[in-house]
């Protein structure tokens, strides 16, 4: 094949088969063809877009560019979830141990933060000694012993992606959702899953900022996903305000910590519905129970009775982590300083940007602000109220845990900004906006 062709093609707006996308992929991951031929392939498929056909064509060449994890060994159906990203979403780090705790095996490779975005894996590595690069065979063998397994994208595992995902950075056509349907569904049904549950966030602090957008994506996950002969739901849910009290890596992982402890205060509430939900829809998947309503109690006894708690700790020490840090919280890392902002009137709180606040945890070094960025592990923000609750004049709104007064000074404007006062009632925001597939 001559690439130049498919290039003039894709730029005219034509749809491409499966043999010219796979000879995309295919020369590109093995280093024959040069970044900016590659460069120009996905600005033309941001302009134009790619059909559904191409997109499910995408999604298997960059899948078959690595190895399948082959889990056959494993009893059950194996099942995952996959978020598109937000501020203070730690829902994985909650339900992967519930389900396990379930009975339903849960192989999960996840992703570093990037951005206002936050990853899983910066929250594990809060842990002390918690190992996210391990190998594929250490992997499974987690995966069989434990019930679930918390790793990063290994070097076999969709390696166009990775090189793909690289070149989109620095392209400005990251947010095309084709890419972002290939690039989530490769790594996804690389590790071995028989089903998947989708959390496709809407609102500001999501890269999809409108609903439409964001059932457009779920419908084209679902799509590639279904192509693979995968079981796959989505749940559009709220992302213009954080999910749950905590933003910063050491701050999560403590709050999931309490929710799987029972602990949940008023603020945590939409962290811990939303998990127990996300959670169901994996034991239903995982045929564990016979209705989503079964499984919602199943999760909830999960929590009640410690087992979800008992299976994340078993989880750390598989993992080489320091276990006690799960009942003696002073051990993990922790800001120096605290600044706190206030309420300057009473009344009701009318707005939460979470975009905003993301941007304010990153220039705390909470977040990346680019692929080389150091994490601050310890420092962050407390969300004390959240959209619709009452506040009192003088009453705190957020407390920022910094190291550094020059990064506090820089990040305020963004958190000061980040709420609004009303006088007259709210109403809190729905959390789940719609489910697609089920």
């Amino acid at each position: 094949m001559n690439f130049t062709e498919i290039l003039e093609k894709k730029r005219d707006d034509f749809e491409l088969d499966k043999e010219e996308i796979k000879f995309f992929i295919d020369e590109y991951t093995s280093g024959k063809l040069p970044d900016y031929q590659a460069a120009a392939f996905l600005m033309a498929g941001f302009l134009n877009g790619f059909s559904k056909n191409e997109t499910s064509f995408l999604t298997q060449a960059m899948l078959y560019s690595g190895e399948i994890v082959d889990l056959s060994s494993i009893p059950g159906i194996k099942v995952d979830k996959h978020s598109t990203g937000g501020v203070g979403d730690k829902t994985s780090l909650i339900i992967a141990p519930i389900c396990a705790a379930c009975g339903v095996p849960v192989p999960m490779i996840s992703g570093r933060g990037l951005g206002h975005s936050g990853g899983t894996l910066d929250k594990l590595e809060s842990i002390k000694g918690f190992n996210v690069n391990l190998s594929l065979e250490d992997y499974k063998k987690i995966v069989k012993e434990v019930g679930l397994c918390l790793i990063g994208q290994t070097k076999e595992i969709a390696p166009a992606d990775k090189k793909i995902y690289a070149l989109r950075d620095v392209t400005s056509t990251v947010e095309n959702k084709s890419l972002i349907a290939a690039s989530i569904m490769s790594k996804k049904l690389a590790e071995g899953i028989d089903a998947l549950v989708l959390d496709v966030k809407t609102g500001k602090g999501a890269f999809m900022k409108t609903q439409k957008d964001s059932e457009a994506l779920a419908k084209l996950l679902i799509s590639s996903g279904k192509s693979m002969n995968k079981n796959v739901i989505a749940l559009i849910t709220d992302m213009n305000q954080p999910l749950g009290s905590h933003i910063g890596n050491s701050l999560e992982v403590i709050e999931s910590l309490e929710i799987l402890k029972g602990i949940c205060r008023p603020e945590q509430e939409d962290l811990r519905d939303l998990s127990i939900e996300l959670a169901a829809y994996m034991i239903l998947l995982g045929k564990k129970a016979t209705s989503l309503k079964n499984a919602k109690e199943l999760a909830r006894k999960a929590i009640k009775n410690l087992s979800a708690f008992n299976k994340f700790k078993t989880l750390v020490k598989a993992q080489g982590g320091n276990e006690k840090m799960l009942d003696d919280f002073s051990l993990f890392p922790a800001a120096q300083f605290t600044h706190l902002i206030t309420s300057p009137s009473k009344g009701y709180l009318k707005e939460l940007n979470a975009l905003s606040i993301g941007k304010g945890a990153v220039i705390l070094d909470a977040g990346r602000a680019n692929l080389d960025s150091i994490i601050d592990h310890a420092v962050g923000v407390i969300v004390k109220k959240k959209v619709g609750n009452k506040v009192e004049k003088g009453e705190t709104i957020f407390e920022i845990k910094y190291n550094s007064e020059d990064k506090l000074k820089a990040s305020l404007k963004l958190f000061e900004t980040a709420y609004s006062i009303s006088n007259t009632k709210v109403d809190k925001l729905d959390l789940i906006k719609k489910v697609i597939g089920a």
